[in-house]
């Protein structure tokens, strides 16, 4: 190694030192833009992220304004129908020798906890045809009216020595729920413009419950 001069090492060492500092500030500067660069990011993640939770909020206000029109439009609906089926049923009932008298709507009530409603009962003092009126008639509504027919004695005591019987209404069936009804044993109701017609076969024997 060549003899090196206690200058030419004092030159090396600023020399040195100088190109250092020159590194600790590109790496600050370098540090500063990407601090910079980040808390931009995340300034317009933050915007962003508020964007979409605003719109969803609004997708949200929109999903409810829709299924609040529908509900009510079903419901209205449900009324006509209801009306509709009501004005025909006692004709109806006795045309398949169901000698029924009156009608009465909207029975409900609470047995031990338990809510219930029933749309329509036609009634003649030994037997009562209780109606349930649909929109649109699903399985699962032949399945749960079912269930409430079973429990329709213990619901409604002063019938518990009545003949029960059941009836399903509907404007448009989904999924052959007219044909399930039917082989449970319910009288089917399907109202068509201005009238109501009951489409069980002469044949029909349906269930006492």
């Amino acid at each position: 190694m060549p003899n090196v001069s206690f200058e030419q090492l004092q030159n090396m060492l600023s020399e040195l030192i100088i190109s250092q500092k020159e590194t600790d500030a590109k790496f600050k500067e370098t540090e500063k833009i990407l601090n910079h660069k980040f808390s931009e990011t995340l300034a317009m993640m933050k915007e962003t992220d508020a964007k979409f939770k605003e719109t969803d909020a609004k997708f949200k206000e929109t999903d409810k304004k829709i299924k609040e029109a529908n509900e009510l439009f079903t419901s209205q609906w449900g009324k006509l129908i209801e009306s509709l089926v009501e004005g025909d049923l006692i004709n109806l009932l006795r045309q398949k020798g169901i000698d029924v008298h009156d009608t009465s709507q909207r029975r409900k009530g609470n047995h031990n906890g338990e809510n219930y409603e029933f749309d329509i009962i036609a009634h003649n003092g030994t037997e009562i045809v209780i109606v349930e009126v649909k929109t649109t008639l699903r399985a699962n509504d032949v399945k749960r009216f079912l269930s409430k027919l079973s429990k329709a004695k213990t619901w409604l005591a002063e019938y518990h020595s009545f003949k029960i019987y059941g009836a399903m209404a509907y404007l448009r069936a989904e999924e052959d729920s007219d044909t399930m009804a039917m082989n449970n044993g319910l009288y089917v109701i399907r109202a068509t413009g201005n009238s109501a017609s009951i489409i069980n076969n002469d044949n029909f024997i349906p269930t006492i419950f």
